[in-house]
């Protein structure tokens, strides 16, 4: 069987999307979510599948006022992709956004989210650093300027199949304290019947362990003395730990490596069901022990700079020395199982390397969903190099002296004058987006109905 052959036969079902385009009918296609708020993207009532979403954006913290009013640039697209240096304007990508901001998706009136990850790390963007990338699930699209950059502009997507049966629920977290400005599709198909009642739900979690509890980190790797025997994997970073029915589909690990050597050689263990002692305990070796974490994203002698459809290296240490970001995807052989599922991997063999490592994990299993929770805010930034000072001003003296004092005044009341503006066309942005969140649930519900009425199906009360 191929896996085209969907595409050979009829499927009763209804198209639809919800984007970010500007319901004006002008040419401003993106929404602003302003610091510390939220946007519903997509409010949809099941059943129905998410087959695809979309999303590119960008976040700017402006160094001092350009020369275009910002007001005055509120009636054309975001086009401002000028140099510095150029004076026209002057402003820089916050380089951490990719982590400040959270994607967080609830299906059929669950209090808890399915998905609850840092908008990046969901996509593949570790260390907010984007490159571009192709696997089965996720795809990254960057320019050549913003690829290997903090806080680089890029497209991304998403192609796992995410069934909802009574609603889908998508929102954009921002808890930075700038505006977001985002673009986005959501791609679903309405169906006429419910779901199978064994319907398996999409989830994804993020974990970070900065630094990981190594017990010789100043060893180095490979070394005889790091050569201990581990028995148990007691103290291994954990990819994912949940009860419940599913199966699991895979992670993308970002390791930030500070020994200066190799990060790798640490073993994969994953332990599934009766793994588990009645009272919490596994047993060793678990169902699925690997030997090494470069064996387990399907590499072998260290990483490879390559991106496949099921694993593949996203941000190699040959790119950024020091950062790797890498994924496997379990899509044609998913880990099943029936009551728990605890995937781990040892940092360093044996545990014994202090390295930043943040993951996210990918499963499908039954709801409810189990609890979820996030890092806060300063948790979660990445690790970046330390950037140097800005040298002091130095001084003039004489006449100069008294021009600079001039200029230095009205640079201070131009900046002034540019960031109320500024300030105020967030404001009317983020008002327009809020109605525009709201016109995108009204349109979903209109498809709702017209679909219902053209198959017959009678609505849920509950939803």
């Amino acid at each position: 069987m191929s896996l085209l052959d969907h595409l050979t036969r009829p499927v009763k079902a209804r198209t639809v999307r919800v984007s970010s385009w500007d319901q004006r009918g002008r040419n401003q296609d993106y929404w602003t979510t302003p610091a510390h708020s939220s946007r519903v993207l997509a409010d949809i009532e099941g059943p129905g599948r998410i087959t695809h979403i979309w999303m590119t954006q960008f976040c700017r913290r402006a160094l001092g006022p350009g020369l275009i009013d910002p007001l005055e640039a509120d009636t054309v697209a975001p086009v401002m992709e000028i140099h510095n240096a150029l004076g026209v304007n002057w402003e820089e990508p916050d380089p951490d956004y990719y982590r400040k901001v959270l994607i967080r998706i609830t299906w059929d009136n669950e209090e808890e989210p399915a998905v609850l990850v840092p908008l990046g790390d969901f996509f593949g963007v570790g260390h907010c650093m984007p490159n571009s990338y192709q696997s089965a699930l996720f795809t990254v699209s960057a320019k050549p300027e913003e690829s290997l950059v903090f806080g680089g502009s890029a497209a991304l997507n998403c192609w796992a199949p995410m069934p909802f049966n009574k609603r889908a629920r998508i929102e954009i977290v921002n808890d930075n304290d700038l505006p977001l400005q985002q673009y986005f599709y959501v791609d679903y198909e309405l169906y006429a019947e419910d779901l199978p009642e064994d319907t398996l739900y999409f989830h994804a979690r993020w974990n970070r362990s900065n630094p990981c509890n190594g017990w010789a980190p100043d060893l180095q790797t490979n070394s005889p003395e790091v050569n201990i025997a581990d028995l148990t994997g007691e103290d291994n970073y954990v990819v994912l730990d949940v009860e419940g029915r599913g199966h699991y589909v895979g992670c993308n690990l970002s390791v930030h490596h500070r020994q200066g050597s190799w990060w790798g050689e640490g073993n994969d263990m994953i332990w599934i069901d009766d793994d588990f002692r009645p009272d919490g305990t596994t047993v060793f070796p678990p169902s699925l022990h690997g030997t090494g974490t470069e064996d387990y994203f399907n590499h072998a002698w260290g990483m490879q700079k390559n991106a496949y459809l099921y694993h593949g290296a996203i941000v190699h240490e040959g790119d950024v020395p020091g950062y790797a970001v890498n994924y496997r995807q379990h899509v044609v052989d998913p880990i099943r199982f029936e009551k728990r599922i605890k995937v781990s991997i040892e940092h360093g063999h044996g545990n014994h390397l202090s390295d930043d490592w943040a993951s996210t994990a990918y499963w499908y299993q039954t709801l409810p969903s189990p609890k979820a929770s996030i890092l806060p805010l300063e948790d979660r930034l990445p690790t970046r190099p330390a950037a140097l000072p800005q040298p002091a001003p130095s001084p003039r003296h004489g006449a100069v002296a008294e021009e600079i004092a001039e200029m230095r005044r009205r640079h201070d009341e131009r900046w002034r004058r540019w960031q109320e503006h500024l300030a105020e066309r967030t404001r009317q942005r983020g008002e327009r987006s809020l109605k525009e969140s709201q016109g995108n649930i009204d349109h979903s519900a209109d498809l709702r109905r017209r679909y219902d009425a053209q198959t017959g199906r009678t609505r849920s009360a509950d939803v």
